[in-house]
């Protein structure tokens, strides 16, 4: 009895994050990172899909770069990379359409309807959702078929019922010329958001979020506000990986979107702790 009375009051305390985010928009970025095993990405997907049945509107953006990278390798293909990017000639893009469009896709959607909800697979094709530009690295190197967001067209997702259906979306754009370009997640994330008017942006990453001190949990930084990011740059606080996260962050606030966040998604039930508990986790990005 004692157990169903403190399951009771979990309830009672959520209930005004429930009522609060009933109906509005939270974009998801799930990246390969924090896919350690199949009960770690099934607990992700249940926090969504439970997110769903309490009247939220669920979108998941997802990447793929280890599994791309997997995949090439046995094929013979070796991953090269300039300045943070992939280089994707026309056979590796193949591969990225493949892997992102395909396999990690539809594995996504069928887990969310293995766990009792419903989802629809798309691609940033999809009704040119995502417009490309293509763009060449940092040091003017060209690394083929890599691309910007330069447009989100929403009619597709504005047209699905939300209310029923969580969309999961690749991050794969098009160009003007018709081609496909390999966008990052982080940035298709962000524009999604941003289009949209998402309530809430949530990145889930392997590591707790911004730290002061690398590494070290005790220095999480709670709460940043986006005049703060270029010091932060600056000092090397943010670096690395994080650096497009933050840029997504930025551009979403930008755009409309109310707050951002950078989660720990190794963390059991991380997104049940961000969006229905007074403290939540991670770091919070807002205007």
């Amino acid at each position: 009895m004692r157990e169903s009375i403190q399951k009771a009051k979990v309830l009672v305390e959520a209930f005004p994050f429930i009522k609060q985010w009933s109906g509005r928009t939270v974009v998801v970025k799930y990246g390969g990172s924090t896919r350690s095993g199949i009960d770690e990405l099934r607990n992700t997907l249940q926090d969504i899909v439970l997110m769903k049945f309490v009247g939220m509107r669920p979108v998941v953006v997802h990447g793929g770069g280890k599994d791309i990278t997997r995949a090439t390798e046995k094929l013979g293909i070796r991953s090269q990379f300039v300045d943070g990017l992939r280089v994707t000639d026309l056979p590796t893009m193949k591969i990225v359409e493949k892997i992102l469009g395909g396999k990690i896709n539809k594995q996504l959607v069928a887990l969310i309807h293995s766990l009792g909800g419903r989802a629809v697979g798309l691609s940033g094709k999809d009704g040119a959702m995502l417009q490309a530009d293509r763009i060449k690295s940092k040091s003017g190197k060209d690394i083929g078929f890599v691309g910007r967001v330069s447009k989100v067209n929403a009619a597709v997702l504005n047209s699905l019922n939300r209310e029923q259906f969580i969309p999961v979306i690749a991050p794969l754009g098009i160009g003007k010329d018709g081609r496909t370009y390999n966008v990052n997640a982080d940035e298709a994330a962000g524009a999604i958001a941003g289009a949209l008017k998402a309530e809430k942006l949530v990145f889930l990453t392997d590591v707790p979020g911004i730290c002061k001190r690398k590494e070290d949990p005790k220095s999480l930084l709670s709460t940043i506000k986006a005049n703060q990011v270029p010091k932060l740059l600056k000092t090397g606080v943010i670096s690395g990986g994080m650096i497009p996260k933050i840029q997504a962050c930025l551009h979403a606030l930008k755009s409309g979107v109310h707050k951002t966040h950078i989660i720990d998604g190794t963390l059991p039930h991380a997104l049940l702790l961000e969006i229905f508990t007074p403290q939540g986790v991670g770091t919070e990005i807002i205007p």
